[in-house]
């Protein structure tokens, strides 16, 4: 079965009575993880199957970037911030390294049951940008698609799918679009220069990507995850990109652009979103499902492909000399960051 378009959270460790309901709802189709979710990995597990025994075909994913966005952290490995890790380029291990994490990250996940993780971030910043900053690799594009390549090659040597964020990028504005809309006043030809690189180096490699809420006035009127032209003229006929196209939260005050929630999932979906997420707002979620009833929106074919692809047992997992090795090296770094 595949699953429907909208992605939700939850409350908190173990499911409501109306959140079970809502599960088996045919709109909804994922959910997405937060702290509040978590406890340790054994709570979590229990949170997983029992979503599971409800529909085995939603989608289970988390914010895992590493450094301040990682949502998991008691029982798992401690993730630098991104930066760190492109930093160390062109060192000889460096990319090994990258590789290395993104299956320790992806593996770990995926051996606690959930799906994948929205990473990585493809972003072309260092301190521009209050929201991205050190979570991107490099404020150098050539870079950055070295780094990010290495680490989306790590995540599916792990069996998980790998989602580029935030398209067509998020480095070139100072504002946060949790609380904004940001307006970006570059050309076209300037993000070609910059911004888009890693997305035009990377679309064959990522199975999806997740478009920014900011409206670029020179190019477009419309923000990003509500444009026909950034998600159809050039992510799928430019780029070639056939993967899914997830929205960002639609409870973000960037995306409140385009209108009620209703509105914003209309605008997604009709810009070429394959699902929509609404997060912290039950009410919205809800008035997303209401819309799809009555809009009879088919859910998109492309969403199985982000099932997870492995389940690795956890205690084969840490017992192995890479995963060892990995979270060795991660723990010096982040222990010479810190002094």
């Amino acid at each position: 079965m595949i699953p429907g378009p909208l992605m939700l959270d939850l409350e908190g460790l173990v499911l409501t009575p109306d959140e079970e309901h809502l599960l088996r709802h045919p709109g909804v189709g994922g959910v997405i993880f937060f702290s509040r979710n978590f406890s340790s990995r054994k709570q979590m597990m229990e949170l997983v199957a029992q979503i599971r025994d409800i529909r085995p075909e939603l989608l289970l994913c988390v914010d895992q970037e590493g450094g301040r966005v990682q949502r998991f952290r008691e029982g798992f490995t401690r993730i630098p911030p991104m930066q760190i890790l492109g930093d160390l380029l062109p060192g000889g291990d460096a990319l090994q390294l990258l590789r290395d994490t993104g299956w320790l990250m992806a593996s770990e996940l995926l051996a606690s049951g959930i799906d994948f993780s929205f990473a990585p971030v493809l972003d072309v910043d260092r301190e521009g940008c209050e929201v991205i900053a050190d979570r991107s690799f490099s404020d150098d594009p050539i870079c950055l698609v070295q780094a990010a390549g290495a680490f989306i090659a790590g995540m599916h040597e792990a069996g998980m799918a790998a989602t580029g964020k935030h398209f067509p990028g998020h480095g070139g504005v100072r504002a946060d679009s949790h609380l904004e809309t940001p307006y970006d006043q570059r050309s076209l030809q300037a993000l070609r220069d910059r911004d888009l690189r890693p997305f035009v180096e990377l679309s064959n490699t990522l199975d999806a990507v997740m478009p920014a809420h900011i409206v670029f006035p020179n190019i477009d009127d419309n923000a990003v995850g509500f444009s026909r032209f950034w998600l159809q003229t050039v992510l799928r006929d430019e780029l070639q990109f056939e993967g899914v196209i997830f929205s960002d939260d639609l409870s973000m005050k960037g995306a409140d652009i385009a209108g009620s929630y209703a509105q914003k999932a209309d605008s997604a979906l009709q810009a070429g979103c394959d699902m929509v997420l609404v997060c912290n707002s039950r009410p919205g979620a809800l008035e997303v499902l209401d819309f799809l009833e009555s809009a009879d929106v088919n859910p998109s074919p492309r969403l199985p492909d982000m099932l997870g692809r492995q389940q690795p047992d956890w205690t084969t997992l840490v017992a192995s000399p890479r995963w060892q090795s990995t979270v060795a090296k991660l723990e010096e770094l982040v222990a010479a960051k810190a002094k």
